[in-house]
């Protein structure tokens, strides 16, 4: 296993566990740090221990002994840290997973929604400070401070480190679920990081069974599952974005299909569809149509009308109006939001281009084509659009 797999593999258990043990997080993370320094200076030589994931634990714990002693800590406190293992937390609420515990600590309502998946990426998925601020579209200093001020915020305020009793859990659950959701895309974005993206499902599972009644937790493990099963085919070996019609879908994971379809029915008969629900339902929609020309366009659309209608919702949804009324009822829609939020978009005039190409509208689909591949974030769309733009400037 390549060095960099261990570290998305394993950053996020090893800071956990040492949170737990020592309830700081800087030299929590700082010890982390050293331990996967070690890593590489001794696993070239030694070889890749059996168990990675405990050894870097066992020579971060022990960084952080050694820097406790320093510090002059209790005995009480060493000996505590020492004994890793040992079960710190309410066992009425224990779970036993450390980086659950941490999300729902950084989770916590005393920090706002944007400090609190910053610092779950930082401290779980071990992203640097400097692909969070990409994310989050600001400098890395102003998301540096905003990660500092959010450690210090739980420290002096003083919260624990733990699942929170259950009267407490539903003011926490819908921040812990749009961590999840951002880390899961995350690593569905990025083939890189495709850990994440399985670390995200492995966490959902296990929120689900301390949440058994929340069916949006559920919801959105359902919805993880039925996009992570078209994953492998989601782009072509030249890199290229594969869309939901030209996916090979004899290739799509049908057993884990199959398990997203029974979460999502067991959530639903709860009788409380959320927008997790919905969008799950959405993509069992797609994944269980046998061919694309089988899709239910008409009940995604209804669907995506019971979503909050933001924007990108709104564009989805004249999307599923156009595959269902055809491409000049889909052109009217998306021309009706050409001048509203999504300017600057890219899947705007991607969207637009496509309803045009589908009209035989060429020379207008080349020039909105053109428009898209300037705003494309990826290099994976950006190879699509261009072949689409030559496919209709070939033809023009």
């Amino acid at each position: 296993m390549r060095f960099e797999e261990i570290y998305r593999q394993e950053w996020g258990q090893v800071v956990a566990t040492l949170i737990r043990l020592t309830g700081d997080w800087e030299l929590a993370e700082e010890c982390a740090q050293e331990a996967f320094a070690a890593a590489l200076q001794r696993w070239p030589k030694d070889g890749v221990p059996d168990r990675p994931g405990a050894w870097l634990t066992t020579t971060a714990r022990n960084r952080a002994i050694d820097w406790l002693r320093r510090e002059a800590v209790g005995a009480a406190k060493l000996q505590q840290v020492a004994a890793l293992g040992v079960e710190q937390s309410d066992p009425a609420y224990d779970v036993p997973d450390d980086r659950l515990r941490l999300m729902f600590t950084c989770c916590h309502p005393a920090l706002a929604m944007e400090a609190r998946v910053a610092l779950t990426l930082r401290t779980l998925a071990g992203l640097s400070t400097a692909e969070i601020a990409r994310a989050f579209l600001v400098p890395e200093t102003t998301m540096s401070k905003r990660l500092t001020r959010a450690k210090q915020k739980i420290q002096h305020a003083g919260i624990p480190y733990r699942v929170p009793p259950a009267h407490l859990l539903p003011e926490r659950t819908p921040a812990v679920l749009a961590v999840l959701y951002l880390l899961f895309n995350e690593g569905y974005s990025d083939v890189v990081r495709s850990q994440l993206a399985t670390e995200a499902i492995r966490l959902a599972r296990l929120l689900v069974q301390l949440m058994p009644a929340e069916p949006e937790a559920a919801g959105l493990l359902a919805l993880m599952l039925l996009h992570d099963s078209r994953r492998e085919t989601r782009l072509a070996p030249d890199g290229a974005l594969v869309t939901l019609d030209d996916q090979d879908r004899t290739s799509w994971d049908r057993p884990q299909i199959t398990e997203a379809v029974d979460v999502l029915d067991s959530a639903l008969r709860h009788g409380e569809p959320g927008p997790y629900q919905v969008q799950a339902a959405i993509a069992a929609c797609h994944a269980t149509a046998r061919a694309a020309a089988d899709t239910d366009w008409p009940q995604i659309a209804a669907l995506y009308a019971q979503l909050p209608q933001t924007p990108v919702v709104a564009l989805n949804r004249a999307v599923a109006i156009g595959m269902a009324d055809g491409p000049a009822v889909g052109l009217h829609l998306v021309d009706e939001l050409a001048a509203g939020e999504l300017t600057g978009y890219h899947l705007l005039p991607a969207t637009r281009a496509d309803f045009l190409r589908r009209l035989n509208r060429r020379t207008e689909a080349a020039t909105a084509y053109r428009e898209a591949l300037a705003l494309a974030a990826t290099e994976a769309e950006r190879l699509y659009l261009q072949k689409r733009l030559q496919e209709v400037s070939v033809r023009s």
